[in-house]
């Protein structure tokens, strides 16, 4: 059986800020009948503490960045674990990465290259209850672990590393560099060296055997500089080892017939009706007044980068429509004020809640008509997934994943029945409010529209067919060892 260690920051159930969680929350389960066994390494934060408390201690650091450290082994939520116990690192409440004043602790450098660190001793069979084959690293925090094993003094695992989102990237200053227990060889320009400091994301590009992205499309966009964050040129040069594979979605998690956070469940012979049932409790959760028209929904980061800002500029024109918004999330302080504001000028109209509420996030997908996805980029996007799987029609730009995983309601899509939501572009606000309009329109002819949302349901979300590709690309690695 082929063993691989999955490194991140984080992990569904047991700590979420993003869509990485529940990647990394996913796919164990999903590879374990194709004869992969995957342990997860994270983290012990506080709230990972209360779920490990079985966990059993397989090695220990009498210090490691500061403090003493002991990796732990335990199983959580049907997941297997190997946690990283940092205390002096690890044990403070609230976000995993931001401190009580909103910003980055100041040690992240520190914190996540203990992870890394850990990581790669595991990967290169120091532990020995646990040797894996290929240590499968996810985004910055677990980046360096590709650095840490290419200087490994033993024979090590193969290193993939899946680029989540390239807008995060681990960039610190080159004074933590004689910190990192990296060889000096490794501070250079085919190393970690990135602009006069220390990239974590850079030197895991650099060193790893493979590369993934969140899928095929967003794999091309960062290898130009419009997308490439700076880091293009690396990815061209190492374009043979880059692949996309697109997310799926927990479908125990996310399913609209045992959703408990639903007021009513539903399938796809009854979701008509049933859906009806759900449109009114999120009427009454954000205080929106019944409306013929369309009721489109946000589950969102409030940045620049999720086209919050665009969205913004349309509400006079949504509201003029018809229609009705029902908005979740947090984010950029000037958004959250924006759309505050937006719902005191249209109350019973715009309703706005937020934070983040994992309940209500499924009520928006079960209950609202369309959910609005105006990335400027996006490397692959969960909601429009999920959005698929409810029948809440994505109305999404024309980039990354949202390309990818959208079949735009035209003409032809809508005579073969294959149409599953909107696409539009450039990613501006009169494209976006063109967009709103087709949804409008189709909206009040209830064959299309119930035509695009039987074909969303019957889409193919679940992490079946992408497991399958990571299976390829771990058995193609484990070939060329």
């Amino acid at each position: 059986m082929t063993k691989i260690l999955a490194v991140a920051s984080e992990v569904f159930p047991l700590v979420k800020t993003g869509g990485l969680a529940d990647v990394v929350g996913a796919l164990p389960s999903a590879l374990k009948h194709h004869g992969i066994e995957m342990r997860v390494m994270l983290p012990v934060y506080p709230a990972v503490a209360a779920s490990l408390k079985q966990a059993k201690p397989i090695h220990h650091y009498d210090d490691l960045f500061g403090g003493k450290v002991r990796i732990l082994a335990g199983q959580a939520h049907g997941l297997d674990f190997l946690a990283v116990e940092a205390p002096h690192l690890f044990d403070r409440p609230g976000n995993p990465y931001l401190g009580p004043d909103g910003k980055d602790w100041p040690d992240n450098w520190m914190r996540f290259a203990a992870l890394s660190r850990a990581a790669a001793d595991v990967g290169s069979g120091r532990i020995k209850a646990f040797v894996p084959d290929i240590v499968h690293v996810h985004d910055w925090q677990a980046a360096l672990a590709a650095a840490y094993l290419n200087f490994a003094a033993r024979p090590a695992a193969k290193v993939i590393l899946t680029v989540h989102n390239i807008a995060f990237q681990g960039h610190f200053p080159a004074s933590i560099f004689a910190s990192l227990g990296l060889p000096v060889e490794a501070f250079a320009i085919g190393g970690v060296e990135y602009y006069g400091g220390v990239g974590f994301l850079k030197g895991g590009l650099q060193y790893a055997d493979a590369i993934t992205t969140v899928s095929p499309s967003y794999a091309d966009e960062i290898t130009t500089p419009e997308y490439g964050m700076g880091l293009d040129g690396l990815l061209r040069a190492r374009r043979s080892v880059l692949t996309g594979i697109v997310n799926g979605v927990d479908t125990t998690v996310w399913n609209p017939a045992s959703d408990d956070h639903l007021a009513l469940p539903y399938v796809a012979r009854n979701f008509i009706q049933r859906r009806q049932a759900n449109k009114r409790a999120i009427e009454q959760r954000l205080g929106l007044e019944e409306h013929e028209g369309p009721l489109f929904c946000v589950v969102s980061r409030l940045t620049g980068q999720k086209g919050m800002d665009i969205l913004a500029l349309c509400l006079d024109d949504l509201v003029g429509q018809g229609a009705r918004l029902a908005l979740l999330g947090s984010g950029e302080a000037q958004l959250e004020s924006d759309f505050k504001a937006a719902a005191s000028q249209y109350p019973g109209r715009i309703g706005v809640v937020t934070g983040y509420d994992e309940g209500l996030s499924h009520l928006l997908q079960g209950g609202a008509d369309a959910i609005l996805i105006p990335s400027r980029f996006e490397p692959c996007g969960l909601t429009q997934l999920y959005g698929l799987r409810y029948g809440c029609v994505p109305v999404v730009s024309r980039v990354g994943g949202l390309a990818d995983t959208i079949v735009d309601a035209n003409e032809a899509a809508l005579d073969r029945e294959s149409a599953t939501g909107i696409q539009f572009a450039p990613v501006d606000a009169s494209s976006l409010t063109r967009a709103i309009e087709r949804a409008t329109r189709l909206y009040a002819d209830r064959k299309a529209w119930n035509s695009i949302q039987k074909a969303g349901m019957k889409t193919d979300v679940s992490w079946e067919k992408s497991a399958v590709r990571y299976k390829q690309l771990y058995q193609k690695l484990l070939q060329n060892r």
